[in-house]
């Protein structure tokens, strides 16, 4: 059975989840992993997400900037969120999804351009 990933930089989630709900509708990949979400964990559009059959739904936000979110077809069976550099800041989440039988270790990051550090 194929197992598909998609992955955006979106730049601000919820002012483009017309077009997120699109192409969830229109390509149906089993995971979708965003960046630059830009919004707060309690403010994550989840509802949307689940109405558009992706329960499974894992994020790691913060106002304004950064933040990812990964959303699934498949049960998520773990979820990790790591800070690098010693930077609070969102720019990780790794979930466990199964596919096949076997478990698959996804990673989610987002990394700005530039910079002494990631």
């Amino acid at each position: 059975m194929p197992f598909s990933i998609a992955t955006w930089n979106i730049n601000s989630v919820r002012l483009r989840m017309p077009i997120v709900e699109r192409l969830l509708v229109e390509h149906a990949p089993d995971v979708l992993c965003l960046q630059e979400t830009k919004v707060p964990d309690e403010l994550f559009p989840e509802k949307a997400f689940r109405k558009l059959g992706y329960e499974h739904i894992a994020f790691h936000g913060q106002k304004g900037y950064h933040g990812v979110a990964t959303v699934a077809r498949r049960p998520i069976e773990l979820v990790e969120k790591r800070r690098f550099c010693e930077i609070e800041d969102s720019r990780h989440l790794s979930v466990t999804v199964r596919a096949g039988g076997k478990a698959i270790l996804l990673h989610n990051f987002y990394v700005p351009a530039g910079g002494d550090e990631p």
